[in-house]
């Protein structure tokens, strides 16, 4: 079984983030993203014409994907986060014909370590596809909160977590060791009566501030109330309701195997850029 390198910065408090989803889980959670995630990966699974056997849900929160892909895969292992917060999957090698994973990988430490891991994981020609939180998410939390800190406590502090692009997520499945890497996003605005409401739903999400440099004490209430201004001053719309931009990235490859198709050798093609340009202008 593969293990994490050490040196893995942490950024993430994944224990934290173990009762947050937890205390979600008792609140009532908010799902849309997830449910969303779960519709768009029945379709997608839906185009690759092989039936899976070996296949593992890799720390999705909550049971959706597993209710939303029963019908297709019946023998879904679910695999649950380590309360220790260690990121290593119980996965023997050449075990999986797929591996999914909704809405997890944006909160995990070393994920260049984890997808090597879920890639020794898969068989030959086995297929990973996942989703995950990236891109521009939340920007407008983002900028508002550093507006309002900015003003009202003379620095900036960390609130909303980093978030992978999709330039980084294709290299690292390249890194992972995986073939034929595609990435693509599905961008969700989602409109709010204003920032408290969206805060809710972030809670609801068990995705509110798990960052290890987080400030530790409770954000002063001068500072939400001018936070919630910038936010409806600069990102509300005409009826005065706040958009928040949910940025899904999607990430799909597969173990290499020998019969997926190779790139040209460089100096191989049989006709020159230039005979082609030359063509083209006849």
């Amino acid at each position: 079984m593969a293990q994490n390198p050490p040196s893995a910065p942490l950024l993430f408090d994944r224990a934290l983030l173990l009762r947050r989803q937890r205390r979600a889980a008792t609140l009532g959670p908010v799902n849309f993203l997830l449910d969303r995630v779960v519709e768009d990966m029945n379709d997608r699974l839906a185009a690759v014409m092989r039936d899976f056997q070996a296949a593992a849900d890799i720390w999705t929160p909550g049971e959706g994907l597993q209710a939303g892909l029963r019908q297709r895969l019946p023998l879904l292992n679910p695999i649950a986060p380590p309360d220790s917060g260690a990121e290593v999957l119980p996965l023997a090698n050449a075990s999986l014909d797929l591996a999914l994973s909704a809405l997890a990988f944006q909160f995990v430490n070393d994920l260049p370590g984890v997808l090597a891991q879920i890639g020794h994981a898969l068989k030959p020609d086995g297929l990973l596809l996942a989703a995950m939180i990236g891109g521009d998410t939340l920007t407008e939390l983002r900028q508002s909160f550093a507006a309002a800190e900015a003003e009202c406590e003379g620095g900036v502090s960390p609130r909303v977590a980093p978030f992978a692009d999709l330039r980084d997520v294709g290299s690292l499945l390249q890194r992972a060791g995986l073939a034929l890497p595609v990435t693509d996003v599905d961008r969700v605005v989602v409109r709010y009566d204003n920032a408290f409401a969206l805060m809710q739903d972030l809670r609801r999400m068990g995705a509110t501030n798990m960052l290890f440099e987080r400030r530790r004490i409770p954000t002063r209430r001068a500072t939400l109330l001018k936070m919630a201004q910038v936010y409806a001053e600069r990102f509300a719309d005409a009826d005065g309701r706040i958009r928040a931009t949910f940025d899904v990235i999607w990430l799909s490859a597969w173990a290499p195997h020998e019969s997926q198709p190779k790139p040209l050798r460089p100096g191989s093609a049989k006709a020159s850029l230039e005979e082609a340009v030359k063509k083209g202008k006849t």
